[in-house]
Formats: C-alpha cells, structure tokens, sequence
C-alpha cells in the first residue's frame, strides 16, 4: 500500500452522503459510539464496526489510524469502540454486542480471549455479518473472512535471541529471567511466549524463567509486577514484556530501582515513548509490529468482500513480519517503525 507509515489524524472525517454533513470519529468509553447508531440507508456508506481490547493502547492508537485512513480512501463509515483502558473480554464482549445491535454491514474484532469472544463472532456471521479477525484471533476461523495479524512466534524467539545477547549470555551460566503480559490466553500473547519459550530451551539452556504475571494492558499493573519481581528476585537478569504496556511498566520500574544496563530489558511495541527509552538503553531491543497496516488492510478486506460477496482475491490469512529495533537503529529507521500516533 502507499506510505504504510502515513500519519492521519485519530479522528478522521469520513463522507456519509454527497453534501452531507461530515461525521467526526473519536475514541470513546464502553458506553459511548465513535460513529452514528443509524444503519445506512440503502444509498449510503457501508457501515464497518471494529472492535479492539483497549482504545488507549498505541497498538490500537495506530490501528485505528490505519483503519481510518483507509475509510476515508475507500468512501465507508468506519465505527470504531473498545474498552478506554482494560484488556479483557468481560469489557469487550459487551461492547462488541452493542456494535451487532447497531446493525454494521462488517465487524472487524481483536478478540482479546480466544473462546470467549467465539460466541460473539459466531453471532455476527449467523445473522449475515461478515467477520474479519486482526492482531488476534477466535479459535475457530474456518468462517470468518480474513485473518490479519503480525509473525508472534518468531517475535519471541527473536526476543529470545535479542535478550541473550544483551545479558552477555555465557554456557554454563544462569539467568534469571521473568515475562510479563496483558492475556494468559490472547493468541498474540501466547505465541511469543510459546516462541520465547522454545528459542530458550533450544539455544540458551541456562536462561531460567522464574515467574510470569498479567496486566490487563494496565502499565501500572505492570510496573507493580515488575517491582515486585525485583524485589523477589535480586539475582534478576531480564525481563521479557510481551506487548507495549508491559513494556512502558517495566521501563519505569527500572529506572525507578537505578537498573538500566544492569537487567536486560526486551520489550514489544515500537510506542513513541518505548523508542525514546530504546536509544537511551533502557530497552535493550523492541519488536515492532504495524498495527497501521493490520487496520489499513482489514478495512480494505472487509470493504472489498461486503461490495463483491467474494472471498475471491482476499487472503485467508496474513501475517506481517515484526522487525527487532535495538539502541544501534539508524534514526530512520526507529522513525519508520515507530507507531502512528494520530
């Protein structure tokens, strides 16, 4: 696509009808709409409901760019609306349920459990809505029209790799490591972890990994893990955070105890403030993704399935390589990678 990095504005003006007034899309609470309850007319623009874990996260920050950019180029009404902050499905199913209620000719949805939020997908296809997943994803796809997310498993062994060489690692040495998430059920989640785990066990037998713990997507959650594992732990050598908000907990954390450059720190998430931390080693390497991308492709996807009823040309599945930033980036680079703020 042209200029994946492109930054458009969080709230997008989208046309609803020739000479008609412009809608104004904004994030908003579980109890709010980012566009009109009203289903289209007959005459007016597809309507598409994307439904993530938590607005506020820059992962989603940036999709929602993404997603944004391409309804504007594609002439549809993008709804877009998640929890503000928390990452769970009790918060999301709800939310998800209400968007169905309003009647959208898509739903595109980051399932932030993969069974839970099965019966809420199962729903939309039963009454003739047509499902995408991105980032993450139900257990049973066979149904649903695409699924969009980044390479997560390579992502944590190459967190793997990239923690070990920052801790020096040695043959015949231990160290101490522990892993922090938002999900112990998320696809995405689990498939670093999952990675993380067998990059370790084929390559690096003496890195221990002594706890884990989840965050909700909460970075002060994260930061009271991360401090509480100092604490228990003060032979500890790197920490693993497996998506941005864990990441920005676990970097406060750090600096806080006067740790940096003596625990590895790798985290996911290329956050304006994650990379800003990276070029001053607090991080030792960050996996990007391009949330920009998942959502600018998802939009085209779901718009060029509800105008052909064809699955025809839209990929089954799509996965988007993640790229390993360290402190030795070229400034072009970080700058390319780092996530769409508005």
């Amino acid at each position: 696509m042209a200029s994946l990095r492109m930054r458009t504005s969080l709230v997008a003006k989208l046309a609803i009808v020739t000479g008609a007034a412009a809608l104004v899309l904004s994030a908003c609470s579980s109890s709010g709409n980012s566009g009109s309850s009203a289903s289209p007319s007959a005459s007016g623009p597809l309507k598409i409901a994307f439904n993530m874990g938590a607005e506020a996260d820059p992962f989603f920050i940036s999709m929602n760019a993404g997603a944004a950019a391409a309804a504007k180029a594609l002439g549809v009404q993008l709804v877009w609306q998640g929890d503000p902050s928390v990452y769970s499905p009790d918060t999301q199913i709800p939310i998800a349920n209400q968007l169905l209620a309003e009647h959208p000719n898509g739903l595109i949805i980051s399932p932030t459990d993969p069974n839970a939020l099965q019966p809420v997908v199962n729903q939309a296809i039963a009454s003739g809505v047509p499902v995408i997943n991105v980032d993450t994803h139900v257990t049973d796809l066979s149904k649903v029209i695409s699924f969009v997310t980044g390479d997560n498993t390579l992502g944590g062994k190459d967190a793997a790799d990239a923690m070990a060489a920052a801790m020096g690692y040695k043959a015949g040495q231990t160290y101490e490591v522990v892993v922090g998430a938002s999900s112990a059920t998320t696809t995405t989640n689990t498939a670093r972890y999952e990675g993380f785990k067998a990059e370790i066990a084929a390559k690096y037998p003496g890195i221990k990994i002594m706890a884990e713990a989840y965050s909700q997507s909460q970075p002060a959650v994260a930061n009271t893990n991360v401090n509480n594992w100092l604490t228990k732990y003060p032979n500890l050598k790197g920490i693993f955070a497996i998506d941005g908000t864990n990441a920005a907990g676990a970097a406060a954390a750090i600096q806080s105890r006067n740790l940096v450059g003596k625990i590895a720190l790798v985290g996911y998430d290329a956050y304006a403030g994650n990379v800003a931390l990276l070029k001053q080693k607090v991080f030792a390497a960050l996996i990007a993704q391009d949330p920009y991308k998942e959502g600018y492709l998802t939009m085209q996807y779901m718009t060029q399935y509800l105008k052909t009823k064809s699955q025809s040309g839209i990929p089954k599945q799509v996965t988007l390589p993640n790229i390993v930033l360290t402190p030795t980036t070229s400034a072009a680079d970080l700058a390319k990678y780092t996530y769409a703020t508005a």
